[in-house]
Parts: C-alpha cells; sequence; structure tokens
C-alpha cells in the first residue's frame, strides 16, 4: 500500500469537514481500494455526522458531497428491531440539516453507530480476495485479531443492526482496530483523520503482504483462437435492444483467465464485492465456440430462470449479459457508453486477478446465488427503476 498522508498537505486543510475531504480523495484514487464511487466516509462535528452522499465519488469528492445528518435520529434508527431500506432512507432525508445536500450514505447508521470522529470504510481488493476464498474466514481470523469480523449480511440497515447488536452491550471499541466485512470490506477509524487513514493503510498492508506469498506468476499469454467480434457486437446490440459499445481486454491476464479450462464452471463463480453485481450481473457471458446466437439465448434463459427462483414482485433487469468471457481471446465488457464500458472492465480485472489469487489460497467463494439476487434487486436499486432503467 502507499501511504499518502501529508502533514503539510493536512495543515492546509481549514477545519474538519476539509480534513475528512483530504483523506477521503487518498482513500479514492487508489483503485485497489475503491472503484467508481465505492467505499464512503464520514466525519463527526458537534452532534452531526458528515457522511459521504449518494453519487459522490471518493477520489473527487467535494465539501458539498457530504450529507451532515444528526447523530441522534441515526442513533435511534439502529434501536429499531426493523426498518426497510427505503424507509431508511426517507428518515435519514428527513435528518439533514441542510436540504440542498446530496442523500446520505445507506451505511450512515453503521458510521454514527462506530463511537469515533472520523470512520473509512473501502473495499480493498486484497482484504475481499481473502476472504471471497473457500479458507477465508480461518485467514481472515488469524491475520485480524484485534478486529471485530462480521459474517456477510446485506448493506444498509441490516448491516448496521447487526453491528449495533454485537457493539451495544460490553464491547471494547479501545480494543478494535476495525471491522472486516466478509465479502465486502473493511472499517477503520479514528479520533483524527490521520489515524483513521493510517489505520485504514495498514490493515490493507497486512493483507496484502499475506498475498505476498501467493504469486500469479502468469506466463506469457498468446490468443489461441479468433471470433467475428462484429457478428458479436450485432447480436448483442439485439439482446440489449439498443446499441452497445464494446471494450476489449486482452491483457495478459485476461488471456490467462480465458484461457483456463472448465471455463463455465471457472468463470461463473460470482462478484468479488456485492456491490459490484449491478454493473456486471453476477455471472459473464462464457463462449468457446462461433455458436454466438446459442450462447446468448442459453444465458439469457438462465437468468430469466434465476430470477423466476427468487423474484417476489421485483421488476427483471435486461436480462442480456454486461461482459462475456471468450475462450482463448479475452474479456469484453458492454454498456450503453464507453465510460460505463470502462468502469465494467475496471471491474472485472480486479474481479480475475481475485478469483486467479483465492484459488491459490484453497477455492474462490463468492457470496451464494440467493444473497447475489438480493443484492442485484435490493430495494434501493429497484426504486431507481422508476426514474431510470439500469442495464
Amino acid at each position: 500500500m502507499k501511504y499518502l498522508w501529508s502533514d503539510k498537505e493536512a495543515k492546509k486543510c481549514k477545519d474538519e469537514l476539509e480534513l475528512r475531504v483530504y483523506t477521503s480523495r487518498l482513500l479514492g484514487c487508489d483503485n485497489s481500494l475503491v472503484l467508481h464511487g465505492g467505499g464512503n466516509t464520514s466525519v463527526k462535528i458537534d452532534d452531526t455526522l458528515y457522511v459521504k452522499g449518494s453519487g459522490w465519488d471518493l477520489s473527487s469528492i467535494e465539501k458539498e458531497g457530504f450529507s451532515p445528518v444528526s447523530l441522534n435520529a441515526l442513533l435511534d434508527m439502529a434501536k429499531k428491531e426493523q426498518l426497510s431500506d427505503t424507509k431508511m432512507v426517507k428518515l435519514q432525508k428527513e435528518a439533514i440539516s441542510d436540504k440542498r445536500a446530496p442523500n446520505p450514505s445507506v451505511e450512515a447508521i453503521l458510521h454514527a453507530i462506530i463511537p469515533y470522529k472520523f470512520v473509512d470504510h473501502t473495499h480493498a481488493n486484497s482484504i475481499v480476495t481473502i476472504s471471497n476464498s473457500i479458507n477465508g474466514k480461518k485467514i481472515i481470523n488469524e491475520l485480524y485479531k484485534d478486529y471485530l469480523i462480521v459474517d456477510y449480511v446485506m448493506p444498509g440497515f441490516i448491516l448496521a443492526k447487526k453491528i449495533y447488536e454485537l457493539t451495544s452491550k460490553g464491547f471494547k471499541w479501545e480494543e478494535c482496530k476495525g471491522i472486516i466485512l466478509h465479502h465486502h470490506g473493511i472499517f477503520t477509524f479514528g479520533d483524527s483523520a490521520k489515524k483513521s487513514y493510517s489505520n485504514m493503510i495498514k490493515s490493507v498492508q497486512t493483507a496484502e503482504d499475506y498475498l505476498k506469498n501467493f504469486k500469479l506468476n502468469i506466463p506469457e499469454q498468446k490468443r489461441t483462437k479468433e471470433y467475428n467480434i462484429k457478428k458479436l457486437k450485432e447480436l448483442i446490440d439485439r439482446a440489449k435492444g439498443y446499441e452497445t459499445v464494446f471494450k476489449i481486454n486482452q491483457s495478459n491476464l485476461a488471456l490467462f483467465y480465458s484461457n483456463q479450462p472448465n471455463l463455465k464452471e471457472f468463470s461463473s463463480r460470482g462478484v468479488l464485492t456485492p456491490e459490484h453485481i449491478i454493473r456486471t450481473k453476477r455471472v459473464p457471458l462464457v463462449i468457446e465456440d462461433d455458436n454466438f446466437k446459442g450462447a446468448i439465448e442459453k444465458y439469457i434463459e438462465d437468468y430469466k430462470a434465476y430470477f423466476k427462483r427468487y423474484a417476489k414482485g421485483q421488476t427483471m433487469l435486461n436480462p442480456a449479459p454486461n461482459y462475456i468471457v471468450l475462450k482463448g481471446y479475452g474479456v469484453i465488457s458492454t454498456s450503453k457508453t464507453q465510460k460505463e464500458a470502462n468502469i465494467i472492465n475496471d471491474i472485472i480485472n480486479a474481479t480475475l486477478e481475485a478469483v486467479l489469487k483465492a484459488d491459490k489460497l484453497g477455492g474462490y467463494l463468492s457470496i451464494n446465488e440467493k444473497e447475489s439476487f438480493e443484492m442485484e434487486y435490493w430495494e434501493l436499486e429497484q426504486n431507481k427503476l422508476k426514474s431510470k432503467r439500469i442495464n
């Protein structure tokens, strides 16, 4: 990990919120910690929690990107037995002191529960790589003895409630260095911006040091097959119902991944972190021959069956694939815009590396299919369909 804190730069900050912006950007500029809007940060000032607002990116966040929310209101929410995430968002919005501010992060309640001034949350690749392995729980327990370690639960109120229950009686926060959320990420905290940031870097470095013993050492790769990409794009456009942009990835990593045996089974083991599923879907379209039409139709048929297995009144998303693994050729990310295709490609790059490393730890193991569906069809994401269709 690169430790980017500068006392000289920090002294230029005029107040605690500026410090919060400064260290948030330090975290956001590192793709191994957060990708494209991932992660969130906060600072408590008097009786207000300033927490990253929805739609802001840590790498470029400004003061205006933090929502000022009543701490007491958030702590009252944590005490509720049940609270839908839609209702939670409504209550959080009502508790904002500046109505011009963005909606608070869905993790605002959890930030409020943690009794430290500064709180940082990332989806560090190295930590999630370890926890997304068959032996992940054992390894994480050994590496992070002074951390609160939590099995995967849905983000939002369910996660906040879980942490509240684990820490509300006799929990010694002063002995806790951070919170590890299996298959999700890590929280660190401190009474200063520097302390919370330093704790994050040290914590993630622990995972990176461990993974140094499991280097990939990928030999030089070459394309072993060729495909009619123009024809493939025509069929994907038809399946999607609009013209797509293809981002073709033929890096050494992508080629190595696409050359794996039992490719469909190998590459269909789930997302690296739950938030990625909205952009990537749970699994890719895997193509091993020239029968593009048959492969796409089978993918859509399987997706509809997956939706039917778990749906309880939700609106189905576009069932066509968001990325494609072509045997011996590489990986293609596809979306409406070049920007979104690039984002998907960045996410897939992180996932490819994590899958291969986790296999060296005993095998890659993501959240299960039902948990994946719950995240992909989270009520907060479904609400977005009222104004904008997600494909």
